[in-house]
């Protein structure tokens, strides 16, 4: 089990990305638009790094859903390896069976 903080880090993390979320698409998409002069991309690119650092959405990490494991997290289930292979054993998971060759 992963501790306490970290998951609660991790849901701020959520909450200012999604809090940012339109601010920062406006402004990528304007850093983007070769269309713009570049005094109006070098001032988008001044105003995104002025956002907290937590609202970009790549300092988010994929936790298990159970145990707010990091590492090893599968997107489809949202679950860590360990946790997919016990519930799959466990029969839990619909259309998961053991593999035996």
């Amino acid at each position: 089990m992963a501790k306490t903080a970290l998951i609660q880090r991790e849901l701020k993390r959520e909450k200012l990305v999604a809090q940012y979320a339109k601010k920062f698409e406006e402004l990528k998409a304007v850093i983007n638009d070769a269309k713009k002069s570049d005094d109006e991309r070098m001032a988008a690119r001044l105003a995104l790094q002025k956002l907290p650092r937590n609202a970009n959405p790549t300092r988010q990490r994929n936790r298990c859903e159970m145990t707010g494991r990091p590492r090893g997290t599968f997107r489809q289930f949202g679950l860590a390896r360990a946790k997919i292979r016990e519930l799959a054993f466990s029969g839990d998971i619909p259309g998961i069976t053991k593999a035996s060759w």
